[in-house]
């Protein structure tokens, strides 16, 4: 957002709640003076959700900005609310069952393919990943995925892991695809997953990530090493009691370019009970 030449940043920490789904999160700043605060100019922020247009194929931004104060650089003599309103602009989603738009599999009945292109993510269009691909059931829908966890906020030079994609079914479970830059786990330029270190060693560093809050070794019930297409692949099995994606967690890990694509499938007992299977299915297809 720019006034003449003058321009300023809302920064990430505002990006704290969510809002409910069919709605986008508005923000601008508020009529209130700025103010000086140790030589820089602070002006409040006035957010809302609205509903989101009914048939848009954005998903909205999942987050609402409660109000809250946001540093402001060179706007010192100009009328905050001269900017107007600030629009977080939201993830691509669609909610509809992916057997409507992805092709199917012939070899797997009820499954179809999903390949990553550059529509799909900021990091692909960033060229920090190459595609990926795995196969769904065609019941599932596209999740929404927040700016701020999409990685879409510090491409092409972030520093921390992202999420790619997500899809999910409430009966069966959900699949997401993070994924981490390299420098964060290795000094190495390209490396191979097997020169980073031990399966063991990355779901240490990665593991975070599979469960969405804390990671315990001791919940690791399996780890083997694959080989798909002359790419090697760390493969994880997990029962994660307290993990916020689910008691049930399965993974694969490879190398690729600049990143490390962690692939995370998750289910809640139910869902494991009626669709191990399925979910298994979905991650074994797993290639990047």
């Amino acid at each position: 957002m720019a006034l003449g030449t003058t321009s300023f940043v809302l920064s990430s920490n505002l990006l704290a709640h969510r809002c409910t789904d069919g709605q986008l999160a508005e923000c601008r700043l508020s009529r209130e003076p700025l103010r000086s605060c140790r030589g820089r100019w602070i002006a409040s922020v006035e957010c809302r959700c609205s509903v989101a247009e009914v048939g848009s194929t954005k998903d909205e931004v999942g987050m609402t900005l409660s109000r809250r104060q946001v540093s402001l650089v060179g706007l010192c003599g100009h009328a905050a609310s001269s900017l107007g309103w600030l629009i977080a602009e939201p993830s691509f989603a669609k909610d509809v069952a992916v057997g409507a738009y992805l092709p199917p599999v012939p070899s797997l009945e009820g499954f179809v393919q999903f390949t990553a292109t550059t529509k799909d993510t900021p990091a692909l269009r960033a060229g920090n990943v190459q595609p990926y691909k795995f196969v769904l059931p065609s019941t599932w829908k596209q999740a929404r995925v927040a700016n701020i966890l999409s990685g879409n906020y510090c491409q092409p030079k972030c520093a921390e892991p992202w999420v790619e994609v997500k899809f999910e079914d409430d009966k069966q479970g959900s699949a997401q695809v993070f994924a981490s830059p390299l420098v964060r786990l290795t000094n190495k330029p390209n490396a191979k997953i097997e020169e980073i270190g031990t399966p063991e060693k990355l779901i240490s560093s990665l593991g975070q990530f599979v469960t969405g809050n804390s990671y315990d070794p001791d919940e690791v019930v399996d780890i083997h090493v694959e080989k798909r297409n002359d790419q090697t692949y760390y493969v994880y099995t997990l029962e994660t009691p307290y993990a916020r994606t689910g008691t049930h967690n399965l993974a694969a890990a490879t190398a690729q370019g600049n990143a490390v694509i962690l692939f995370v499938v998750s289910a809640n007992d139910s869902q494991w009970a009626s669709s191990e299977g399925v979910l298994k299915t979905v991650l074994e297809s797993f290639q990047a």
